[in-house]
C-alpha cells in the first residue's frame, strides 16, 4: 500500500515493562501491531493496551528474542489460547518448549524464522540477527516500516559486528543498558553471578552501551530507548546520564539531535509515535 506525504501513517511504540521481572514491547499502527517478547502477565498486557486505546485483537504476532522466562512467560497463552502466531528461530522454539515457566505448548501458533532471512507480517518487513547471550539462542530484530527502521537488541553479552551492522541502520533503537560497572562490582551479588553478567555472554553495561551508541550515531537516529535495566545494579537516571554524556562528548545534544529514554522495569512507558 502506498502513502503520500499527507497520508503517511504513524507508528506507535511503548514498553509494558523491561527487566528481569518481565519484558514486553508493542510496535504498531492504527490498523495492527506486534509484540516483541511476552514476559509479563496477560492481564497486564491487555490492561496497557486498553489504556492506549489499542484493541487486543489488533495484535497479529509475537516476536521472541530468546527463551529466558522473563521474555516468554505469556507466549503459550498468547499462542494457543488467543491464536496469535509466535515467531522465533527453531532453536528458540525448542527452548520455549523445554521452559517450565511456559504454561502451554505451542502447536498451531508456532512460526519458525531463520536469522538473516527477511519475513513479513502485514507491512512490517522483519529480519532477525544473532545477539550473544547465555540463552540457547538470542536474536535482535530489524523492522522496516515504510521509510522508518526500528531495531530492538536486548540481553547483549558484547557488541559484535552483526549488532553494529543492524543498529547503525536504526531510526528508532531499543538497546540494553543493564548495569553500572561500579555498582555491580561493589554490590551484594556473589562472584559467580557478577562474572556471568559481565563475562561477554551476559548483559551490557551502561558504559559499553553508551560508547556503542555514540559510535554509531548519525543524523537518521531519532529515538533511543534504554532497556533491561538492573534493579540492583543500575538506576534509570544513571543509565540516562551515562549515555547522554557519551553523546555530548561527540557533540550530540540529547533533546535536540536525538530523543533518549530509560525504560522502567515495572511501569508502562509513554506511547511514542513516529
Amino acid at each position: 500500500m502506498q502513502y503520500d506525504l499527507f497520508t503517511q501513517r504513524k507508528y506507535k511504540f511503548f514498553s509494558f515493562g523491561s527487566g528481569s521481572s518481565g519484558n514486553c514491547y508493542y510496535l504498531g499502527t492504527n490498523e495492527h501491531g506486534i509484540l516483541i517478547d511476552a514476559g509479563i502477565g496477560i492481564r497486564n498486557i491487555q490492561k496497557a493496551l486498553r489504556e492506549y486505546g489499542i484493541a487486543f485483537e489488533k495484535i497479529k504476532a509475537v516476536l521472541v528474542t530468546h527463551d529466558h522466562a522473563d521474555h516468554i512467560k505469556t507466549v503459550g497463552c498468547l499462542g494457543d489460547k488467543y491464536n496469535i502466531p509466535i515467531y522465533a528461530t527453531e532453536t528458540v522454539h525448542q527452548g520455549i518448549q523445554r521452559n517450565k515457566g511456559v504454561q502451554a505448548n505451542l502447536f498451531q501458533s508456532k512460526r519458525v524464522i531463520e536469522k538473516e532471512i527477511l519475513f513479513s507480517i502485514n507491512d512490517f518487513e522483519i529480519t532477525a540477527f544473532d545477539v550473544p547471550h547465555d540463552s540457547i539462542e538470542n536474536v535482535g530484530y530489524h523492522i522496516k516500516l515504510e521509510d522508518q527502521t526500528f531495531v530492538l537488541i536486548t540481553d547483549i553479552g558484547r557488541i559484535t559486528d552483526k549488532i553494529r551492522e543492524y543498529a547503525s541502520k536504526a531510526n528508532h533503537l531499543v538497546i540494553e543498558a543493564n548495569y553500572d560497572e561500579y555498582m555491580l562490582q561493589a554490590g551484594r551479588y556473589p562472584y559467580h553471578l557478577k562474572e556471568r553478567i559481565a563475562n561477554g555472554s551476559g548483559h551490557l553495561s551502561n558504559r559499553l552501551s553508551a560508547e556503542f551508541i555514540a559510535s554509531i550515531y548519525n543524523d537518521n537516529l531519532k529515538n533511543i530507548w534504554l532497556c533491561h535495566l538492573s534493579q540492583d545494579n543500575n538506576h534509570p537516571e544513571l543509565a540516562f546520564k551515562t549515555v547522554e554524556q557519551a553523546l555530548l562528548s561527540n557533540g550530540i545534544d540529547v533533546g535536540k539531535n536525538v530523543r533518549l529514554e530509560a525504560l522502567s522495569r515495572y511501569k508502562v512507558s509513554g506511547l511514542r509515535e513516529f
